[in-house]
């Protein structure tokens, strides 16, 4: 998979990209992540990228020239997407779309945002990571990168791993122990040492559900509320949904489960 990014701070995505699972994934030539310096497509002495809005007000903006010419020199992939508030928000679903595509590129504006012609005659979209404000959409970007980047196939060596963390099926992930056993005379689950890999699996689910019920009710919410087949899987392992899923304004747990029709439905 190819994926271009497009910035006025190379060395930083460089760097990010460079390390780790992501850095790993480029060696073996299962990724390719090419960054590109706004700055190379000046042509002035000062390799000037911005200049003051028409109309007035604070701050600079990033010029279309430099944009344009960066996405036609590179011929990056598409689709373009600017990092901003405007597009759809990343989250696990988008990641996976992302990673079945061959490529895609990214547009980090800066400053008080980018010329209104990239937006509306050459990037494909928008795609924001949160309602939030940054001072740049570097650090948007890397987010997209590694969550994206993890995904392709063969990055993370065991692609079983993807398919069992936190949003992979709309649940968080289950928690995780190691050795010792015991710590300060808190014991690992006698189940996890039990060598028993499906009694393993069905635990792990169902403490996801429980996870899931106390820290991120509208998740559970959003599934339609917990099943027949789940609620036999709470009570397989005597575990019992919180009384209140988190704070007042949250529904009982007890509103996530069904009526026990199997449809999933309070």
């Amino acid at each position: 998979m190819r994926i271009d990014v497009i910035t006025i701070f190379p060395a930083m995505v460089s760097d990010f990209a460079g390390q780790s699972l992501l850095g790993k994934a480029q060696d073996r030539g299962l990724l390719d992540v090419r960054v590109h310096d706004l700055r190379d497509a000046t042509t002035d002495v000062h390799r000037t990228v911005d200049d003051s809005p028409f109309g007035g007000g604070a701050g600079m903006v990033l010029t279309a020239g430099p944009v344009f010419d960066t996405v036609e020199r590179e011929s990056v992939p598409r689709p373009l997407f600017l990092m901003g508030p405007g597009g759809r928000r990343l989250d696990q679903a988008m990641a996976k779309e992302l990673a079945a595509l061959d490529g895609f590129s990214l547009l980090c504006g800066r400053y008080e945002g980018v010329d209104g012609r990239v937006r509306t005659h050459l990037v494909d979209g928008e795609l924001s990571v949160g309602d939030y404000v940054l001072a740049g959409g570097e650090v948007a970007a890397m987010v997209v990168l590694e969550a994206v980047g993890r995904l392709v196939p063969g990055v993370m060596g065991n692609d079983t791993s993807a398919d069992e963390e936190s949003f992979s099926d709309g649940l968080l992930e289950h928690l995780q122990y190691t050795r010792p056993a015991e710590f300060r005379g808190w014991e690992v689950p006698d189940v996890l040492r039990s060598g028993d890999h499906a009694r393993v699996a069905r635990w792990r689910r169902a403490t996801s559900l429980v996870r899931t019920a106390e820290h991120r009710p509208d998740l559970i919410a959003a599934r339609g509320g917990l099943s027949a087949p789940e609620l036999r899987l709470l009570a397989e392992f005597d575990l019992v949904l919180p009384e209140r899923a988190g704070g007042s304004d949250q529904r009982d747990a007890h509103d996530l489960q069904d009526d026990g029709d199997g449809d999933g439905t309070p």
